[in-house]
């Protein structure tokens, strides 16, 4: 891989050993990837906390975070000094509500280590958005912005929504990065690998959050890790719709990029999102496909009994919080029964001055942040027959948890929240 003079600098230890560690990391990582240089970044998000039970034993043991640093973002056995980040980076989400931690069964001795954690990033400089949507707390990259960033609903919504360029990240990867400003210049960074490969024609209106939801979850299940290219859609589809949609087809495929003929910046035509290229696959996603779609991301689902309603995958937004809200105006959650909604902790803030907050309370609901139930592994106790209105979600917590899992729309969520049951189905 070719350098330049202020990389090979860096290679050469002029800004201490942090950074000559994170460039040795990268040149490696980039000659495994076939990658011939590196290209500069600003714009970075990872994790390098110590939420989980190994890695808080790791701090405790080996005194302190620089050690998990060293370790687990910088690939080495010795504990070095690590400075400030040398650009803009943003934590994700983590494994725990600090200020909840009772009610998700989280030892006070963990909360000291998280807040041990939280005084680390600080000093660090970087910023504790701690959620898996940093483009809904202000960190918005711009079309053809190289990013370098974690979270495969946060990749694939950068790549998609805003034209911002990343490939699915690691610990490793982005913790260099933070260090150096560099990413290895491969994947999605370069023009050539953004054109769509399958053509997705739809032969259906898609309408709701649920819709997308299903929507995602098929194609990414047809097109694993490539690129598709939806066309035929009526009408334009808001964030909350796009943000399910990626997080589905990262879920069920590995899709870190899509475009949508003529709402996406880099599809304003079809022959635009193909490149000028044939599809490798015309796909047409009809009634049937959608109810193929509804019946494989509710395959564990069988008790109609529900005992907790999990909403916030990814991050709910404050528009998503209100309508919650609405939805549970002059209703209370059920005696056997909870509902938790989870976002990031700068949406929580918005939502105490809205009232928002205090009226889902006011209902029995509880708004928590920095995490989600599969990442955080966290749940009510005795927690069996979970309903979700993520397709992300509804398909990743049956294997981490053990559950039950029913996939619908947020009011049909709301309601088995309310009633304890399940009634909800895939309309026509």
């Amino acid at each position: 891989m070719r350098l330049n003079d202020d990389e090979r600098a860096m290679l050469d230890g002029r800004d201490g050993a942090a950074a000559q560690a994170a460039m040795d990391l990268l040149v490696r990582y980039g000659d495994a990837l076939g990658a011939e240089r590196l290209v500069d970044t600003n714009n970075v998000c990872g994790t390098v906390g110590a939420t989980m039970p190994f890695l808080r034993d790791y701090a405790l043991k080996e005194s302190g975070m620089d050690s998990v640093f060293s370790e687990f973002s910088l690939d080495t056995p010795n504990k070095l000094d690590i400075p400030k980040v040398k650009v803009f980076s943003t934590h994700l989400q983590q494994g725990l509500d600090p200020e909840n931690a009772h009610l998700q069964g989280i030892d006070e001795q963990v909360v000291k280590v998280y807040r041990m954690g939280e005084e680390y990033k600080a000093k660090l400089g970087i910023q504790p958005m701690n959620t898996c949507a940093p483009y809904l707390t202000g960190n918005v990259p711009v079309l053809g912005e190289h990013c370098a960033w974690m979270e495969s609903s946060a990749v694939i919504y950068i790549n998609a929504v805003l034209g911002a360029r990343t490939n699915a990240e690691g610990r490793e990867s982005t913790g260099a990065a933070m260090l150096t400003g560099k990413i290895p210049y491969w994947g999605l960074h370069l023009e050539e690998n953004r054109a769509g490969t399958h053509l997705i024609e739809l032969d259906i209106e898609i309408k709701t959050v649920q819709d997308w939801g299903l929507l995602g979850y098929y194609v990414g299940e047809a097109v694993q890790d490539q690129i598709p290219v939806i066309d035929g859609l009526r009408g334009a589809a808001n964030l909350a719709k796009l943000k399910h949609f990626g997080a589905a087809a990262a879920s069920s495929g590995g899709v870190e990029m899509y475009h949508i003929v003529g709402q996406t910046p880099e599809a304003r035509t079809r022959e635009e999102a193909l490149r000028g290229r044939k599809p490798v696959e015309v796909i047409r996603y009809g009634a049937a496909e959608r109810r193929l779609a509804y019946e494989r991301v509710n395959t564990t689902a069988r008790e109609s009994k529900v005992d907790f309603v999990m909403l916030g995958c990814p991050h709910y937004s404050i528009e998503q919080i209100w309508e919650v809200c609405e939805l549970l105006e002059g209703r209370k959650v059920g005696a056997n029964s909870a509902l938790w909604i989870f976002t990031a902790r700068a949406t929580r803030q918005l939502a105490d001055q809205a009232g928002y907050t205090e009226r889902l309370k006011n209902a029995g609901a509880v708004l928590m942040t920095d995490t989600c139930s599969a990442i955080g592994r966290v749940m009510p106790k005795g927690a069996r027959v979970v309903a979700l209105d993520s397709a992300k979600q509804a398909h990743y917590l049956p294997a981490i948890m053990g559950v039950e899992a029913w996939f619908g729309t947020t009011a049909e969520c709301v309601e088995a929240a309310v009633t304890g049951k399940w009634q909800g189905g895939l309309t026509a």
